[in-house]
């Protein structure tokens, strides 16, 4: 018995000499993890209060294109650009700086803008659509070949239907009829990405322009008979 009380003795003199001994580096590296710990929370309060303060900024901006004040909107996307850079809201800022650029028939603002878009976005689904856009401005520039590029660069399962409504008119401006028509034909065949009526009637037209017809609707069954689908 004795001498196992002399080895627990033992055992907690170590203990008390190697904290003796190292005490400087335990201190040190609870008030590195204190430090850490502090630091990690204040970094995400910034961020949060970051978000917060440019998720109000893109309100203003769309307060102010929905009163039709251009210059204030490019005024506050500006602002947004400069002061939150890596936020998505500077993304759909310079995306609607572009959109009024194209407004007012400067492709050269537009292409700026989206150029700046897409070294800055980290959403794929926004690359794609701002992909899109600038296929749109090259076209609108007579670059054809450009625009093609740049849809084809799109993933097949981003705005299938917009894509090809881009590539259908790509391919009328180089006179490729033909290809032209099956890209229409693609568009009003995946309405799956969001296109309005509206857009599909301009698709519509276009294919019918070609000598196109546009694809039959879907049948749906119902009670053993089928339906076109509305």
């Amino acid at each position: 018995m004795s001498f196992d009380v002399l080895d627990e003795h033992e055992q907690g003199e170590l203990v008390q000499k190697w904290l003796r001994e190292n005490a400087a580096a335990i201190a040190a590296g609870i008030a590195l993890g204190l430090v850490l710990i502090f630091g990690w929370r204040q970094w995400n309060n910034h961020q949060a209060s970051q978000s917060v303060a440019a998720a109000s900024r893109f309100q203003a901006l769309t307060d102010a294109v929905d009163a039709k004040k251009t210059d204030d909107a490019l005024k506050v996307a500006d602002d947004l650009r400069t002061e939150f850079p890596k936020s998505t809201y500077a993304v759909l800022a310079a995306l609607q700086q572009a959109e009024i650029a194209v407004g007012k028939n400067d492709l050269a603002g537009a292409t700026t803008a989206l150029d700046w878009a897409r070294e800055h976005v980290r959403d794929d689904n926004l690359a794609a659509l701002i992909s899109l856009r600038q296929a749109r401005v090259k076209l609108a520039q007579g670059d054809a070949d450009g625009a093609l590029k740049l849809v084809d660069a799109v993933p097949k399962d981003r705005y299938a239907a917009t894509a090809a409504e881009i590539r259908g008119d790509a391919y009328l401006k180089l006179g490729r009829g033909d290809d032209a028509r099956k890209a229409y034909q693609e568009a009003l065949a995946n309405p799956e990405d969001g296109m309005m009526s509206q857009g599909n009637s301009l698709v519509r037209m276009k294919l019918e322009d070609l000598g196109g017809s546009a694809p039959e609707s879907p049948s749906i069954v119902v009670q053993g008979t089928e339906k076109p689908a509305s």
